[in-house]
């Protein structure tokens, strides 16, 4: 994920180069662009390159995570139009006035993890990547050169690609090197050709406009361009003045029939680094990793949505043409735009722009292979540099099932501070410092589902004795239907918080997508009246149906010997946003120990918009804070070693 804020404000279409009522042409004033360098074929990305990721997971990943989180509305009704291309691509138009002069715009593919096979794993997240590369029109000055280049690369990495697959793994197989990909163990070719594709690289740089894309938005006041990659969606989405609607039309449509895969090869390498920052430099990454590939036996989403090490460092050109083609196709793809704007006017911007997009020549593959029911217990035990901790999973229901809503429901009586978890493990017993469990309502879930119970120690306590803890809680539901006043008293919560989530046009945008991938975006509207509707002897059949020892599986984290106990006021937070939550902040606070002073203030400046702007849920205000603390905290540590 990437970081989001809303934007105002905009210049006449005068400014863009053309009088754009008059056709598809190109609405951009073309400026000479600062030609910086982007991080070669090497471990570690350029600063710039560094910066973006931080943006994307310090920022983006705690707000759009916590709003999706918040409770569904129970009565606000969301009116949306729906119209189809001759080609096939699909819009969704939902006008609205609260924020005005601002549409939150954005496209969704329906790809992700899911939709992969091993030799491609991580294929859908690094398309995310290769997506805001530009075209032939944005991102190079020296549309011959550049392709020259790439092509040049691809010639030289193709070799590299034999002689690795086949001599190295060799090698690799018959003990002579222990990793066939590590450049200490190439061959004198190898070594050769990975030369050459450095110095391809380094030359390419040229031919390259650094980060054109968003500059182009940027500079016509647009803000928040980025996107995201799950199990099930790749969404791309950003804030645009209502009179750059045809602005977003015109760039949208040009990079989905024109995009470029520029630095194809080079941003493997961000993307490697990328998987080191948010898993392999986490406590509990690689474990996280490990259970949920031991969790999912037969479906797809056993592997890790930014895909394993080898196949990443393998994929090939024509691999990526063919997964774009096939997935990137105008039947497989929808757009949207919520905010302040004309319908009539957007449907004809839209028709004029979108419709260039020529339909797919192939049929979307199905998704065919399905979980196999779970017959015994799994365990994990792991030590790690992290609080002691605990989850419990178990095996339930796709999104669309009957047997969701009860299990939603259920995991909101468990949660808050009103919540039996906390009653019981938080402020009862003292055994836990957060605790929460939960039906996740967006993913994965398109096509299976599953029921998580987290838990962090406190003082003495050990994983073991949450767990039981759980069971305890776990049991009186299977055991005593929930009385009428405790679930009334949830729904109302529920029904309280129902337009916090639907008060921006970001957030309703995400939602919508999110919905219409799963199975139609009326679930915006109609999944709170199913909410509402579950009874006590609903929730007490699927606690008994789902929740049995042979259909859980159980991970237990102990802290490693030798490592530091936790801050106690992150512990304090963590308390308040639950572990799923903690675990995105651990996440940023890891990578400032990598960060610059230059990527240092910038995210200073990143988190000051995001609390300006409103779109901060006020539940996260003490994560931010104390973030921006530890952030100022690394500037003076930086600048007093300078």
């Amino acid at each position: 994920m990437e970081e989001m804020d809303g934007g105002a404000g905009g210049l006449s279409p005068e400014t863009l180069g053309g009088p754009l009522a008059s056709g598809v042409q190109d609405p951009i004033d073309r400026h000479e662009q600062p030609r910086s360098g982007v991080g070669a074929y090497a471990p570690s990305p350029g600063p710039w390159r560094k910066e973006q990721m931080m943006r994307r997971f310090l920022l983006a990943g705690l707000v759009l995570a916590c709003a999706l989180a918040a409770p569904r509305a129970s009565a606000q009704q969301v009116e949306v139009e729906e119209f189809t291309l001759d080609n096939g691509m699909t819009f969704l138009l939902y006008p609205r006035y609260e924020e005005p002069n601002i549409i939150a715009a954005g496209w969704f593919a329906k790809v992700g993890s899911v939709n992969e096979r091993p030799g491609i794993t991580g294929m859908s997240h690094f398309f995310e990547h290769m997506m805001f590369k530009g075209t032939t029109t944005i991102g190079t000055e020296d549309v011959a050169g550049d392709g020259e280049f790439r092509a040049a690369q691809t010639r030289v990495r193709t070799r590299m690609l034999e002689i690795i697959t086949n001599e190295q793994y060799d090698r690799w197989r018959s003990g002579e090197i222990d990793d066939p990909w590590d450049a200490s163990n190439d061959t004198e070719e190898l070594a050769e050709l990975r030369a050459e594709l450095l110095r391809l690289m380094e030359e390419h740089k040229g031919a390259i406009v650094n980060n054109e894309f968003d500059k182009v938005y940027t500079e016509l006041g647009a803000s928040g361009m980025n996107a995201f990659t799950s199990n099930d969606i790749t969404f791309y989405f950003i804030s645009v003045p209502s009179n750059k609607l045809e602005l977003w039309a015109w760039m949208e449509s040009d990079r989905l029939t024109d995009s470029v895969f520029r630095e194809f090869y080079a941003e493997r390498d961000v993307v490697h680094e990328e998987r080191r920052l948010r898993t392999e430099s986490t406590p509990t990454g690689i474990f996280q990793e490990q259970f949920d590939a031991m969790f999912w036996q037969s479906s797809p989403y056993n592997w890790p949505v930014i895909g394993w090490t080898s196949d990443l460092n393998s994929y090939t050109l024509e691999q990526a043409e063919d997964f774009y083609a096939t997935y990137y196709q105008p039947s497989n793809l929808v757009g949207l735009i919520v905010g302040d704007f004309d319908p009539e006017e957007a449907k004809a911007t839209i028709s004029q722009y979108f419709s260039r997009i020529s339909p797919g020549d192939r049929p979307v593959p199905p998704v065919v292979t399905l979980e196999m029911p779970q017959l015994a217990e799994q365990r994990m035990f792991a030590e790690c540099d992290c609080q002691p901790q605990v989850e419990v999973r178990y095996k339930t229901v796709p999104f669309g099932h009957t047997d969701g809503y009860a299990l939603q429901v259920l995991g909101e009586i468990m949660n808050g501070r009103t919540g039996r978890l906390y009653k019981t493990m938080i402020e009862g017993r003292e055994i836990a410092s957060s605790a929460n469990a939960s039906q996740p309502l967006f993913g994965p879930q398109k096509y299976g589902g599953y029921f998580s119970f987290t838990a962090e120690t406190k003082g003495d306590a050990s994983p073991e004795q949450l767990e039981e803890a759980w069971y305890e809680e776990l049991g009186r539901i299977q055991e005593e239907l929930v009385p009428e006043r405790e679930l009334q008293k949830v729904k109302n919560r529920v029904a309280a918080d129902s337009f916090r989530r639907l008060q921006s046009n970001f957030f309703i945008l995400v939602q919508l997508g999110l919905f219409e991938n799963l199975g139609g975006w009326e679930h915006v509207n109609t999944t709170p009246r199913e909410l509402q509707k579950v009874t006590a002897e609903d929730i007490q059949r699927v606690a008994n149906q789902y929740f049995e020892r042979t259909n859980r599986s159980v991970a237990i984290y102990n802290r490693l010997e030798g490592s530091e106990p936790e801050d106690p006021e992150l512990l304090a937070i963590i308390e308040q946003v639950g572990p799923q939550m903690g675990q995105m902040i651990r996440r940023g606070l890891a990578e400032l120990e990598d960060a610059t002073l230059e990527q240092l203030n910038a995210q200073l400046q990143q988190m000051n918009q995001a609390m300006e702007s409103g779109q901060l849920p006020p539940q996260m205000k003490p994560a931010f804070e104390y973030i921006e603390k530890k952030v100022r905290e690394r500037i003076a540590e930086l600048e007093g070693g300078e």
